[in-house]
């Protein structure tokens, strides 16, 4: 009888003892799921201070109306999953890029890059606006007021703007897996011409462009920089450091200027265009250049090369450069 009575305490100890773990265990889960909670209304709420090219700028919670002022910001925009609610018409293809405009459609326009219309931007009530110091340093302050505003110093850096917009918008994560997937591709680029030009490599490369009055080349600036990146060596004959963005020629006697291994060329097709065209290209100097005498000279999409400058087109451009090489991408 004791025995038993011995035995029965015993029993009731140890369900009182699991009812307190149980109490303790789903307190604690409770206990979890309001830090959860409230984690994620400290992300929701919370203010980031973003430094850029114009001060310093606060950011309060995870921006959703964003509005982007230059082609390169739209173009990392999209490449990050956002959909921006205003942007700046394209410098072609308008109203947006063909390789964007399934990404765009129906988003409202704001003028053009160089002078975007603040009264459209305003009525979007944007929480964020996306702009560049060599565009939009007059109107910093115009634009600040109506929305927090970070600014990147040029267009054509990709690989900043994808930084700031990362940043601002509390997508580093995502700003690390582009731009780590980018320089995976560089690397894979710079391994395999290598090993298909052997000790030609690295070769020079100039990319010009043809207008209705001139002709430029680019040793710096967005495709200048990618080329640059992927290991080619500028043209022959620039030799300024740090290289110009773009150089503008209106004396064909500064054809030389354009000599390089490898001639990338972009123009429109327009009767001036193509008379500039034809005039520099049937001239002696021109027949002179390397990259003609070798049958080396390539006309490339000015969108990807040029005018868009984000790291869409920028893989786009890299896809043309294995194609012309004929490497496996």
């Amino acid at each position: 009888m004791v025995m038993f009575l011995v035995l029965l305490f015993a029993l009731v100890l140890v369900g009182c003892g699991n009812k307190e773990s149980e109490d303790a265990s789903n307190a604690n889960d409770n206990n979890t799921t309001q830090e959860s909670s409230t984690d994620n209304n400290s992300t929701e709420n919370s203010s980031r201070e973003v430094t850029h090219s114009l001060g310093t700028t606060t950011i309060e919670g995870t921006p959703t109306k964003i509005v982007t002022l230059y082609q390169g910001a739209t173009d990392v925009a999209v490449a990050m999953g956002i959909k921006p609610v205003g942007v700046v018409e394209s410098w072609a293809d308008t109203p947006y890029y063909e390789y964007l405009q399934k990404d765009l459609e129906g988003i409202p326009l704001l003028g053009e890059e160089t002078q975007p219309n603040l009264e459209e931007i305003a009525k979007l009530q944007p929480d964020l606006i996306i702009a560049s110091k060599n565009r939009h340093e007059e109107i910093y302050e115009q634009l600040s007021q109506i929305a927090p505003t970070v600014v990147h110093q040029d267009v054509f850096d990709f690989k900043g703007t994808i930084n700031l917009i990362g940043e601002s918008t509390g997508k580093e994560d995502k700003a690390k897996e582009l731009l780590g997937a980018w320089e995976s591709r560089v690397a894979d680029f710079q391994t395999k011409i290598k090993d298909k030009l052997g000790d030609k490599w690295p070769i020079s490369a100039s990319v010009v462009n043809f207008r209705a009055d001139h002709a430029r080349v680019y040793p710096a600036g967005y495709a200048g920089e990618i080329l640059t990146e992927l290991g080619f060596k500028g043209p022959k004959n620039i030799t300024e450091d740090p290289l110009p963005i773009v150089l503008r020629f209106t004396d064909k006697e500064s054809i030389p200027q354009m000599d390089a291994d490898v001639i990338y060329m972009f123009y429109i097709e327009d009767e001036a265009t193509k008379k500039t065209l034809e005039e520099w290209t049937s001239h002696p100097l021109w027949k002179e250049l390397e990259a003609v005498k070798n049958d080396q000279v390539y006309r490339v999409e000015e969108v990807y090369w040029n005018f868009a400058g984000g790291i869409l087109s920028a893989n786009i451009m890299l896809d043309d450069i294995y194609d012309r090489f004929e490497l496996e991408k």
